[in-house]
């Protein structure tokens, strides 16, 4: 079996970037995305521009009476299922586009599975909803969002929705053939179509988590105890980022679309991790 692509970057090692892997490639870090949404969602609230608990209906065109609020949406309650309508196996997202969103949000109390706050089911269609509202409420693209809230502020550049094809780093067929990544530039960008360096992934990870520069973590990381982590998966990538409160942290990206043991392989390393000195 061929080796797997593999970065690695921590707290406690040199970076590691194995089996053709690149520090400073782009690659794409799928629902790791959600966390620069979920800071941005915090930063707009800090501002002022908008509320956690502010109803749905305030900035995109649903029902009235949902219920759902913008934190409902961050930390997956709203009660909206995982995955937006007529999904399809190769290419999941790619007829998800704007008019796709729009009929959704039309008719969003069809597809809510239970009342806002009651149940956590993770869920990518509640973070493209979300990342409408804020582009709404804003009033600017959800890439320059993302640039003035989040990235400017921590001096992070290789972070994008549009990376330069050159730059890009893909998985690779049997006979050296680049895979087509999966189409994320739609309305599921805000849920898992960033592209990014692991470099800078990793500075994100430290910058949020460990020095968090722009106050408490967002609402987007998952919890298990004291760490802070989150994953993420497209069809040939798959990452992994945590922290702990003593400083420790890790970050994983391999170029398959088998996650459990990117997710595996994280953890581990977390686990014997140190503390940055």
């Amino acid at each position: 079996m061929r080796p797997i692509a593999t970065c690695i970057l921590s707290s406690s090692q040199a970076p590691q970037a194995l089996h053709g892997h690149d520090l400073d490639a782009y690659v794409q870090i799928g629902s790791l995305s959600k966390t620069l949404t979920g800071t941005a969602l915090a930063q707009l609230a800090a501002r002022g521009v908008l509320q956690l608990d502010t109803p749905l209906e305030q900035f995109l065109p649903v029902p009235r009476g949902t219920g759902i609020t913008l934190r409902h949406l961050a930390q997956h309650t709203s009660g909206l299922p995982r995955l937006p309508p007529q999904v399809k196996r190769r290419d999941p997202y790619a007829a998800f586009d704007d008019a796709a969103l729009h009929a959704v949000l039309q008719r969003l109390d069809a597809f809510t599975t239970a009342a806002p706050g009651q149940t956590e089911e993770y869920s990518n269609l509640g973070y493209a909803i979300l990342g409408a509202a804020l582009t709404s409420a804003a009033g600017m693209s959800y890439q320059d969002l993302l640039d003035l809230y989040v990235l400017a502020p921590l001096d992070i550049t290789d972070i994008t929705s549009a990376p330069p094809p050159d730059r890009c780093l893909h998985s690779r067929r049997l006979f050296g053939r680049p895979r087509r990544p999966w189409t994320m530039t739609g309305a599921i960008l805000p849920a898992g179509g960033l592209w990014a360096t692991p470099r800078a992934t990793a500075h994100l990870v430290t910058k949020l988590l460990v020095e968090q520069e722009l106050g408490e973590p967002a609402l987007s990381w998952q919890r298990a105890g004291t760490v802070l982590w989150h994953n993420g998966a497209t069809g040939d990538a798959s990452v992994f980022a945590g922290a702990t409160p003593d400083g420790r942290w890790v970050l994983v990206h391999r170029l398959t679309g088998q996650a459990d043991r990117t997710d595996e392989l994280g953890i581990e390393l977390l686990q014997q991790a140190t503390p940055s000195p």
